[in-house]
């Protein structure tokens, strides 16, 4: 009886416990990527196979919690030109989990798109936490030298969690110190058992708050156990094991491909097609945080399985950081080599539109920044697609392109809709552009300055040639007027006289003419006439006509 009951949690576990858990492992020295065979498709609960013999600490060679907290403080002081150090909350035991943030304006918000990396999410899975670092380190030594590293640090703002379970890592087990599965701790599509927030883990509050104050586009979660790149869907909705495709199919197929082809063995697997799968055809699981970023956080993120062995031997760290090093760094810059990005703004106000954009036939929308509306949609490279841009109380827009091999630029000016009020038959101007707080104002003068500069430059050198002249024709015509009884009846001479009429202007005074002209020049331009009159009397009552408006 006893047999059975083991047998039947054996089969249960062998479904439930893994991503990331791993494949059948191997304890001889570079067992991390020298065997090639898996055991299942589904993967094992670690068993430490040499638990028969003395124990040993498989953490030996690990940065320890404090360790790593001393190591991310200290690529703060070191890379401070690129980088910034924050926390987005307490795991149970109070440890911090902090987050590297590398850019060329860290913590400054930009019309970019913005990137994660998450690891140690299982405690026992830490291989993680270590690549992290080092990924972090690399790029500062890097910057400035590696066109790779200078696109990611100047066009991207890349997060880094090291270790988002510091006290499963502690523990040495899988889940945190509750002993919560924090990959099955999220909400979940076809389940409602997480639906109460205040009964999730803190780590769990703290990536979910995390996602609200920043709009990421991308992220991945590192894991060990496998060796392949996980995209949704996670589970299905009659919990059966099977291919279940999300809206973006294609677009994650294409990330996780991107991912295995850069590595050094990760797509010459023999169970999966590529090295990519769809994770509910390797097995279902539920409360999943990749789901979960892609449904509630507007956020396409891949489950990472970088190594066969759960915790390897430290001594195999630098061979696993070069197999997956290119691979990191190629998935975090495709958020700007490829896809379509841009900005909405309003017609008439300019100023920036927080839309919704939709792809023609895919079922999932992208919401733009609400500080510079861009919007970072990711898709596959050499499809022909129609992109839609959306906001309440404007007409909406579309367009089509063919998404080449490189990134596309489409902004979006939106006009807005009038409505008839019932009753008067006025028309009324929405709502939604009624209100332009003081910050997207500002951010609408910046993008017309920024979008017509060289317009405007051209312009003021032209008014300023243009007054240099005027001022020394009117010079040489006073010099000439002093010098002869005759009065004259050129344009400049009426200019001058009523510059002294209706000015504090002096005859000696050529920078007070100057500004007078200055004057004149801009309300020429805004009510078209004359400043050429003959008669300064006419002159005269034409300005004041338009002083008076």
């Amino acid at each position: 009886m006893n047999l059975i009951v083991c047998a039947i949690l054996s089969l249960f576990l062998r479904h439930v416990v893994a991503r990331g858990g791993q494949r059948t492992i191997s304890l001889s020295p570079g067992s991390g990527f020298g065997n090639d065979t898996y055991a299942a498709s589904a993967r094992h609960l670690f068993e430490d196979k040499q638990s028969q013999h003395p124990r040993i600490d498989v953490a030996t060679g690990y940065m320890t919690n404090s360790e790593l907290e001393k190591a991310v403080k200290e690529f703060g002081r070191r890379c401070s030109h690129i980088s910034r150090i924050y926390s987005i909350g307490k795991s149970v035991n109070g440890v911090p989990l902090w987050v590297i943030e590398i850019s060329d304006k860290p913590g400054k918000e930009e019309p970019e798109p913005a990137f994660k990396f998450v690891g140690n999410v299982h405690g026992d899975e830490p291989v993680g936490r270590e690549l992290l670092l080092l990924l972090a380190n690399w790029i500062c030594d890097n910057y400035m030298r590696d066109s790779l590293v200078n696109l990611i640090v100047e066009k991207v703002h890349l997060h880094i969690l090291p270790s988002m379970n510091p006290d499963g890592f502690s523990l040495r087990r899988r889940g945190n110190a509750n002993g919560i599965d924090l990959n099955r701790d999220f909400p979940d599509q076809f389940f409602p058992w997480n639906d109460d927030e205040d009964a999730r883990q803190p780590e769990t509050k703290a990536i979910m708050s995390w996602l609200r104050e920043i709009h990421f586009t991308a992220s991945a979660s590192l894991h060990g156990g496998a060796l392949v790149a996980n995209y949704p869907w996670d589970g299905t909705q009659d919990k059966r094991r099977n291919y279940y495709a999300c809206p973006d199919d294609g677009t994650f197929r294409f990330l996780a491909s991107v991912y295995s082809q850069s590595h050094h063995n990760m797509s010459l697997s023999k169970e999966f097609e590529g090295g990519i799968t769809n994770g509910a055809s390797w097995y279902p699981i539920y409360g999943g945080m990749q789901d979960w970023n892609y449904i509630y956080g507007g956020c396409f993120e891949l489950t990472l399985e970088i190594s066969d062995n759960k915790w390897p031997h430290a001594k195999e760290l630098p061979t696993i950081w070069e197999y997956n090093k290119i691979s990191m760094l190629n998935l975090v810059a495709s958020l700007v080599k490829t896809g379509v990005h841009g900005r909405v703004f309003s017609s008439d106000s300019g100023r920036p539109l927080p839309a919704l954009i939709a792809i023609k036939g895919i079922n999932y929308t992208v919401k733009a920044g609400s500080a510079f509306a861009d919007y970072h949609r990711l898709l596959v490279p050499g499809e022909r697609y129609e992109v839609m841009a959306d906001v309440p109380g404007y007409k909406s827009k579309a367009t089509s392109i063919w998404s080449k091999e490189e990134a596309m630029t489409v902004d979006f000016i939106l006009d807005p809709e009038e409505v008839t009020s019932e009753g008067t038959g006025t028309l009324l101007r929405s709502i939604c552009d009624c209100h332009c707080s003081g910050k997207n104002r500002l951010l609408s003068v910046e993008y017309f300055w920024g979008t017509h500069f060289e317009v405007y430059l051209a312009l003021i050198v032209v008014l300023a040639f243009l007054c240099f002249l005027l001022r020394r024709r009117v010079k040489f015509n006073l010099s000439k007027h002093r010098q002869s009884p005759k009065r004259s009846t050129s344009a400049e001479s009426n200019i001058a006289i009523f510059c002294t009429k209706h000015t504090s202007w002096t005859p000696n005074d050529i920078s007070g003419l100057q500004n007078c002209i200055t004057i004149l020049f801009f309300f020429s331009l805004a009510f078209q006439p004359c400043i050429s009159c003959h008669n300064p009397q006419e002159l005269r009552i034409n300005f004041l006509k338009r002083e008076a408006v």
